[in-house]
Parts: C-alpha cells; structure tokens; sequence
C-alpha cells in the first residue's frame, strides 16, 4: 500500500473526526435533554454526560445503516476515492464552522448529502434516483409527520377526561414495543432485535415476535402507570429523561454516518481498518463532542424549552424517537434540526403558541437547510473537477 494513499486516508479520518465532534457538540448533542433540562427533570452536565455516552452507543451499534447510505448509496457506478472523501468531509465541516460562527443553522445531513453527490457527478457518476426518492420523501414528511404527532399528543395529555395515568402508559407502551423490535449490529445473528431474541425462546411460531413485542409495551406501559400514579410530577420527568436517552442513543445512530460514511468505500483499500473501527472513531467523535461543548449548547437550547414543561416535551421527543429510528431503519440521513424543530412547533400549535418560532425565523431556517444542500452540492462539484484537472 503507498505511503501516500494512507497519508491521505489519515487526513480524511482526522476530518470525520472533527464532524463527529461538531455533531455532539452541536444540535445532535443538545437537543436530545434540552427539554428535559428545561422542565427541570435533569442537570445540564448530567444530562451532556448521558448524550456522549449514549450518543457513542447508538454510533456503534445502530451506525451501520445510515453510514453506509452516506458512502455507497447515494450515487451509482463510482466508489469515492480519497481525494473525494476528503473535499466531502472539507465542505461538510466548513460549511458547519461557519454556520456555528454566524449563527445561521446549517444541517449536517444537508450538506454532506449535497456535497456527496456533488462529488460523485462530477467523477462521472449516476443519480441513484430510487434513494432520493426516499431521502426527499423523509425530509419532506417529517415536519408534517413529526409536528402532526406532536400536535395530538399535545392535545390530548392535558385533557381532562383522558388521565394522564392512561395516556402516558399509552405511549410508554408504543415506545416499548419500538424499541423491543430497533435493530443492533451485534445481534445480526440472532434476528437482529431483542423481539427476535425472545421469539427465539419461546415456541410459539411465527406470532413470536408479536408476542415479545407486545409484552415488551405492556411491561413498560405498566411501569410507567405505576411510577405516574405514585407520583404524578416525578413519573412525567423519570418518563422525560427515558425518552431524551432514546433520542440521544438514535441521534448518535443517524448522526454518525454523516461523518464517518463517506469512510466507507476506502475501508476496502486500507484493509487494516474494519467497519467498527471506523463507527468506534465516529462515535469516540461524537462523545468528546459532547462531552467538551455540548453542556453550553444545551444549557442554551434548554432555555427555549422552559416554557414547553414535562407534558409537551414528552410530546416533542416521543415523535423525535419514532423519526429517528425510522431514518436509521432506512439508512436515511436526516437532519435532527428539522425532526425537533417540527415537533417543538406542532406541540406550540396544541397550546395556542409556536414553540418560539416566529414565521420569520421558521422561513429563514427552511432556506438555510435548503441553501446548505444547494451550496453543498455546488462545491463539491466544482471543486472535485478542478481537483480532476
């Protein structure tokens, strides 16, 4: 192997490095316990302490998908090769630092979706238009989907005539039969899910699966009715803090095959390196990010949540989780600003408000993202066929 070609993938993984870190330090690391820190449920230190490990977690063992959809499924007929992973991961991270220099909130899965494909057809690649059929379905339902389930469950937990000792176990219980059935690397053997795991078990056919599931929801809709009617105040934050670790093991999930996928079609070359090495680095990325800069982030972002209190940020996180783990299920990119923005401003719509964001500043956030794409795209294209000439 050349000297040169390892010198080259070095600076393209000290590059992915430093976007796991901007990702944990940034939105993917503060949002996930920015309600719960904001309806008091949690400290901010404490809570960017659970992001980095639980951020790292789900980088390791839900990674794979979305990772290697970045590097290997967005264009047809061409493997990027070094130098193009390397302006890839250039643009993605520059177009980061300025918009957390400037203030204007650029999306990672934006530009690094944009920059991928501006790449791959400037080396003469083809559009994969089946995924991004598939990519721009997710990205244009979510606000609809994800501010739609954060509106009616904003609505109705504080109904009157639905007591919240039924309507939390409720959805404690969709959670419940959801994660039983997410699925991890290490248990690819044995089915894939901890359902699978337990269908294993018993001998019941093929309605197994259904039947751990099932009993995985029930046993935590259960808990969580106990826990909510021994203590209504404390139940709703114990259940707030579950839902932000959830949110925060599938940010670390989606988020790091932004940095670490366009890695993937060099693993092949540097056969020293294997697929977990590399989500071990993007998830070491994603901690250190947390770890180092998430506690001011989410001490700032928390601070637009005070308002929403327990009840609407369960509203806000619960359609975060299912969005999440749908994207990671498809190996989908998508941008975690848009999942928590749409559901903080359905769940502000329940209660005759907007979540604090005002049409203006929604309006600019929608271009950003756009933009970010647009210009993302164009830089990787042009500067991939000057890097050819």
């Amino acid at each position: 192997m050349e000297l040169a070609t390892i010198l080259l993938f070095v600076l393209a993984a000290l590059s992915s490095l430093f976007m796991a870190w901007v990702i944990g330090a940034g939105s993917s690391g503060a949002t996930p316990f920015a309600p719960a820190v904001g309806a008091n449920a949690i400290g901010t230190m404490r809570a960017a302490f659970l992001v980095g490990i639980l951020g790292f977690a789900g980088a390791v063992t839900q990674g794979a998908s979305v990772s290697e959809a970045v590097g290997e499924d967005l264009v047809v007929g061409i493997s990027l090769p070094v130098t193009g992973v390397i302006v890839v991961l250039l643009i993605g991270a520059g177009l980061m630092a300025i918009g957390i220099s400037t203030g204007y909130p650029i999306a990672t899965a934006f530009t690094v979706t944009g920059a991928v494909i501006g790449v791959g057809f400037a080396l003469g690649g083809d559009p994969a238009w089946g995924k991004y059929l598939e990519i721009a379905s997710m990205w244009i339902l979510t606000p609809f989907v994800g501010g739609g389930l954060a509106y009616a469950i904003a609505r109705v937990l504080p109904r009157p005539d639905v007591p919240e000792r039924i309507s939390v176990p409720l959805l404690a219980g969709v959670v419940g039969i959801v994660v039983a059935n997410l699925e991890f690397v290490f248990l690819e053997d044995v089915g894939g899910t901890l359902a699978a795991v337990g269908a294993a078990i018993l001998p019941l056919g093929d309605v197994a699966v259904a039947v751990v599931s099932i009993g995985a929801g029930t046993i935590a809709a259960l808990f969580v009715r106990w826990d909510v009617g021994r203590d209504e105040t404390g139940g709703l934050r114990r259940f707030l803090l579950v839902l932000g670790g959830l949110v925060a093991f599938s940010a670390g999930a989606s988020q790091v095959g932004l940095a670490v996928g366009p890695l993937f079609p060099l693993i092949d070359d540097i056969s020293v390196v294997s697929p977990l090495a590399v989500l071990l680095g993007g998830g070491f990325g994603i901690l250190v990010g947390s770890w180092t800069g998430a506690p001011r982030m989410i001490k700032a972002v928390s601070q637009e949540y005070a308002s929403l209190g327990p009840r609407r940020s369960i509203a806000t996180l619960v359609p975060s989780f299912l969005i999440a783990q749908t994207a990671v299920l498809l190996g989908v990119p998508i941008s975690f600003n848009e999942i928590i923005v749409s559901a903080v401003i359905g769940a502000g719509i329940a209660v005759g408000g907007t979540g604090g964001f005002s049409p203006r500043k929604l309006g600019i956030t929608v271009l950003a993202w756009i933009g970010s794409f647009v210009l993302a795209f164009g830089l990787g294209y042009g500067a991939m066929a000057v890097v050819r000439l």
